[in-house]
C-alpha cells in the first residue's frame, strides 16, 4: 500500500487492465483475445533493417512529431529567431541535441575544427591563440547544466498567450557538456597583468556575423564557466555552436556564446548591444534593471499539458514536469490541482549536477473532474517560485525577460488542457 496515494500495486494493475480493455476499438474487454497478441504480426514475419541502415541513428518514424517548433509571427526572419524544445514529449532530464532549442542572431554557421581559433587577449600576461586541437589537450570536465533563454515564458507577462508547454517554456535544454574550465585557459594566459581581480571582467564574443558578445564578471568566469566542445558525449551540433561554445551555468542563455572566438580580460563591462538595449528588464516606469544574469527557480508541468492531453480517461495518472534554478539544486516541488488553493509535494527524480533540470512526478488517481494544474519550485537557497501576480507587483507588465511565474493549465473532464491565467 502506498501511504501517500492510498493505492496498492494490485489495485493499480486492475485499473490499468480495465483501461486497456476499454481502449481496444472501444468495445473489447480484457478477457477477449487480442489479435495483436495472438496473431503473428508483419514485423515478426520478416527480417528487419540491417546494422548499417542508418549509420547515425535517427528516431523511429512513429516519433516524427517530437521536433523543435518555431512561432512564425514571433520574429521577422528565421535567421534571427528561436525555436522551442518539445519538452512536453520528453521524459527524464537530458535533452537530445536534435531536440534542443535554437537561438540565433544571424543564423547558424559552418565552421570547421581546422579553421577554428580562440583568442585570449586584453589584461593578460601572454595573449594566446588556441586551435581546436589545443583545447582537447587540456584536462576536461563533464557537467550537466540547463541553458534557458532569458525570454523563455516572456510572452506570458500580459496573460495566457501560447497553448503548449513547448511554446511557453520550451526555450530550454539540459545537456551534459564536456570542456575545459574557462579559468584554466585564463590561468594559461596569466592574470597578473590584470591586478586586483574582484573588479575585472571578461568579454566573450562569437564568430558568427552578429558578433554576439557579453560581459561576464571575473568572479563567475573563474568559477564554473566551461569552454565546451562536446554535448551529450558527441560533438556540438552546428546550431549549438560547433565546434566550441561557452557554458555559463545558471545564467541566461544569451551569455552562452556560440562559435566562441575571443575572450578579452577587461577592467569594466563592455556594455554591448546584448546587455544594454537587449537583455535588460524594463520596469513599468521605463527604467531598466541591468545585470539580471541568474535564472531564478522555475517549473512547469509538461504532462498533462495542451500538447499532451489525458487520453486514457479516469484512473491512474502521472503528473510530470520539470523544475530548475540558476541558484543551485531544486529541493522541492509542489503541485496544485485546484489553482493554488491546496498543494501536494511531488517526488523528485534523480538529480545530477547543480543548476540542472530536475524531473518531478505526482502519481494520482484521476476521477475525471476538471483540474487547474500548477507547479511551484523551491531551490536550496530557500527561494520559492512566485505567482504571476507577485512578479507583476514588482515589475509590471512591460517586461520580456526572466518570467519565472507559476504556470496554470486548465484540464477539462475530457482530459484536454489549455493555457489559462490564474494569477
Amino acid at each position: 500500500m502506498d501511504a501517500k496515494t492510498g493505492t496498492s500495486r494490485r489495485s493499480f494493475l486492475k485499473g490499468s487492465v480495465a483501461i486497456a480493455g476499454a481502449s481496444v476499438a472501444g468495445a473489447a474487454s480484457a478477457s477477449e483475445a487480442d489479435p495483436l497478441i495472438t496473431d503473428v504480426q508483419d514485423w515478426a514475419s520478416i527480417t528487419g533493417a540491417g546494422v548499417d541502415e542508418t549509420p547515425y541513428g535517427m528516431p523511429i518514424s512513429f516519433e516524427k512529431d517530437v521536433v523543435r517548433r518555431n512561432v512564425e509571427w514571433l520574429t521577422a526572419s528565421p535567421i534571427s529567431s528561436i525555436n522551442f524544445t518539445p519538452i512536453h514529449a520528453l521524459d527524464g532530464t537530458i535533452t537530445p541535441q536534435g531536440c534542443a532549442f535554437e537561438r540565433h542572431h544571424s543564423g547558424a554557421i559552418e565552421l570547421r575544427k581546422e579553421d577554428y581559433r580562440l583568442m585570449i587577449n586584453g589584461l593578460v600576461d601572454n595573449p594566446l591563440v588556441f586551435h581546436y586541437a589545443d583545447l582537447e589537450r587540456f584536462p576536461r570536465e563533464n557537467h550537466v547544466y540547463f541553458c534557458e533563454c532569458a525570454a523563455n515564458t516572456g510572452m506570458e507577462w500580459a496573460g495566457a498567450q501560447l497553448n503548449g508547454a513547448q511554446f511557453t517554456h520550451g526555450m530550454i535544454h539540459n545537456m551534459e557538456y564536456t570542456g575545459v574550465p574557462l579559468r584554466t585557459l585564463l590561468n594559461e594566459a596569466g592574470l597578473a597583468a590584470a591586478g586586483e581581480l574582484k573588479d575585472k571582467w571578461v568579454y566573450v564574443e562569437g564568430a558568427d556575423a552578429s558578433s554576439n558578445g557579453r560581459s561576464i564578471p571575473m568572479e563567475k568566469a573563474l568559477d564554473d564557466v566551461l569552454v565546451a566542445f562536446k554535448a551529450n558525449g558527441e560533438a556540438l551540433r552546428m546550431e549549438h555552436g560547433y565546434p566550441v561554445r561557452l557554458v555559463v551555468p545558471g545564467w541566461e542563455g544569451n551569455m552562452w556564446v556560440k562559435w566562441l572566438r575571443r575572450i578579452e580580460v577587461t577592467d569594466m563591462a563592455v556594455e554591448s548591444r546584448e546587455e544594454t538595449s537587449k537583455y535588460t528588464d524594463v520596469y513599468e516606469d521605463g527604467t531598466a534593471r541591468k545585470w539580471t544574469w541568474v535564472m531564478d527557480a522555475k517549473s512547469v508541468i509538461t504532462s498533462p499539458s495542451p500538447q499532451m492531453p489525458i487520453a486514457h480517461g479516469k484512473g491512474p495518472l502521472v503528473i510530470s514536469g520539470l523544475a530548475w534554478s540558476g541558484h543551485g539544486k531544486i529541493t522541492r516541488v509542489d503541485v496544485s490541482r485546484d489553482g493554488g488553493i491546496s498543494w501536494e509535494t511531488a517526488r523528485l527524480g534523480k538529480q545530477g549536477d547543480t543548476k540542472a533540470l530536475t524531473r518531478f512526478y505526482l502519481d494520482i488517481d484521476w476521477d475525471g473532474n476538471p483540474m487547474l494544474l500548477q507547479s511551484r519550485a523551491m531551490d536550496e537557497t530557500g527561494y520559492v517560485q512566485p505567482t504571476k501576480e507577485q512578479l507583476r507587483a514588482m515589475r509590471g507588465e512591460n517586461a520580456v525577460y526572466h518570467n519565472n511565474c507559476i504556470q496554470t493549465w486548465f484540464v477539462d473532464e475530457n482530459g484536454v488542457a489549455e493555457n489559462v491565467e490564474v494569477s
